[in-house]
């Protein structure tokens, strides 16, 4: 996809916050330090559009991302994050629920799970609770540069058994750092919407 505009619009703290343009939304969900940030930088080109941070759990505000005039890419804060007060877990885990559940403009949820490592109990709660929600998602495996490219189909596999997928939950590779996995994603991603138009 060629990306001809793509810029903050804004950090949301609540609903009433939430743009009203009428794009469909692509939801990014996984784990404080999975690369949700990196990977919507390289999605859209671009270095420095999601802020990236060395220290997990730093996203704690809904981030909307345009794209084209056409859609917006959300940056949903990230779960798991040890350090992070039971009752700021707790604030957190309403917010993305209350977003995931009740956003009318939700089109597509991009769950990202780190591709070096079988899902941990929080991925699959949050795989198990999207399974429920009428809404598409995929599984992308991301940091894939960090595998050899013989061993990644394996890495995949066992995100799926792992997650407990249904055959028709599509997964796919994603490299932030070379860009691989990129065209698909964005495939996909007009392939859901186009399918809802």
């Amino acid at each position: 996809m060629k990306i001809i505009s793509a810029k903050c619009i804004i950090s949301a703290v609540g609903p009433d916050q939430y743009p009203d343009t009428g794009y469909p939304e692509i939801a990014m969900l996984g784990r404080s330090n999975v690369g949700k940030s990196s990977l919507i930088n390289s999605l859209c080109a671009r270095r420095a559009l999601a802020r990236t941070s060395g220290r997990p759990g730093k996203t704690q505000t809904i981030n909307y991302f345009a794209i084209n005039e056409q859609l917006y890419l959300v940056d949903l804060p990230g779960y798991g994050y040890a350090a992070t007060s039971k009752g700021k877990h707790r604030e957190w885990g309403e917010f993305i629920t209350n977003y995931l559940r009740d956003r009318d403009m939700l089109a597509l949820i991009v769950h990202l799970i780190d591709l070096r490592h079988e899902p941990m109990k929080n991925d699959k709660n949050a795989s198990a609770w999207l399974m429920r929600l009428n809404i598409p998602y995929v599984i992308v495996g991301t940091k894939a540069d960090k595998i050899s490219r013989g061993k990644r189909p394996a890495h995949i596999a066992a995100i799926r058994k792992g997650l407990m997928l249904p055959a028709h939950v599509p997964s796919l590779i994603y490299s932030s750092e070379t860009g691989e996995g990129r065209n698909e994603l964005w495939q996909h991603i007009r392939s859901v919407l186009s399918k809802q138009e």
